[in-house]
């Protein structure tokens, strides 16, 4: 263990040494795979979905602030059941204006969250995962990168819909994870709510056996500064205060429901 130790804060005084970029902006792609099974009048309709989105990272040694890129398809349309009286089903995907800041030096994290037009501030701190180094290397957009994986236990909320009726119960979900890290950027940022975690910035991340994959796509030198600020509003939710707000929207959303059709927005 003490061998271990040491040969790590020699590996991080390597990566601080020959580092040349310590601020900048990454684009990300990220393809999220998710499944939607509705059962009507008894007959059980399946819809996979594969969607790509777009995201920004910018990033100094200090703080990051992650948001939504240009997406230019951010509606889902499917059709289930039979030509006549079929289901419709129109999922928005919301959450375009969503912005993540975090302050790598107090660990703080402040999230903006939209939820059915709704505006959120979230608080929260950042949860470092227990990563393993595993030695294999590769060149993620000209720089040299390491392999490091980890292992997330959370909660996830999971949705059935069935015969207009929603229902929703709390899952234990433990997702592997893989991330591949720049050597030579020693800023401990990342995708989405990776920020805090390796001793280099996240260039690519599998989550979950591939249900969603982050990979960035192009990275530049120079951060847009002025635009890492963490956002204001006269509330401020927990994550826990956060959840109870949307669970109760849901069931508002529930109630007013009626007919063939029916509305979902997901962030």
């Amino acid at each position: 263990m003490k061998k271990t130790g040491i040969a790590l804060g020699l590996l991080l005084a390597v990566f601080t040494v020959n580092a040349q970029q310590k601020e900048g902006k990454v684009t990300y792609e990220r393809v999220s795979k998710m499944t939607a099974r509705i059962n009507i009048n008894g007959v059980e309709n399946e819809m996979p979905q594969t969607r790509k989105e777009n995201f920004e990272l910018n990033f100094t040694p200090t703080q990051t602030l992650w948001k939504a890129g240009e997406n230019p398809d951010d509606d889902i349309q499917q059709n289930a059941g039979d030509g006549g009286g079929g289901f419709r089903m129109h999922m928005v995907i919301a959450g375009g204006n969503d912005v993540l800041y975090t302050n790598l030096e107090t660990g703080k994290k402040t999230e903006r969250r939209e939820f059915m037009d709704k505006t959120f501030i979230v608080d929260d701190s950042i949860k470092a995962l227990k990563w393993k180094m595993t030695g294999e290397t590769q060149v993620i957009l000209g720089h040299p990168c390491m392999k490091a994986t980890a292992t997330n236990i959370s909660q996830r909320t999971s949705m059935t819909l069935n015969d207009g009726k929603m229902e929703r119960k709390e899952v234990s979900d433990t997702s592997s994870i893989t991330a591949w890290f720049a050597t030579d950027i020693p800023v401990s940022a990342g995708p989405a709510e990776y920020q805090g975690q390796l001793p280099g910035l996240i260039l690519q991340m599998d989550v979950a056996n591939g249900r969603q994959t982050y990979m960035a796509t192009a990275i530049s030198e120079k951060a847009d500064v002025a635009s890492i600020k963490e956002p204001a509003g006269k509330k401020h939710y927990t994550p826990a205060e956060f959840k109870k707000e949307v669970n109760k929207m849901m069931e508002e959303m529930q109630q007013n429901m009626g007919g063939g059709n029916r509305q979902i927005r997901i962030n």
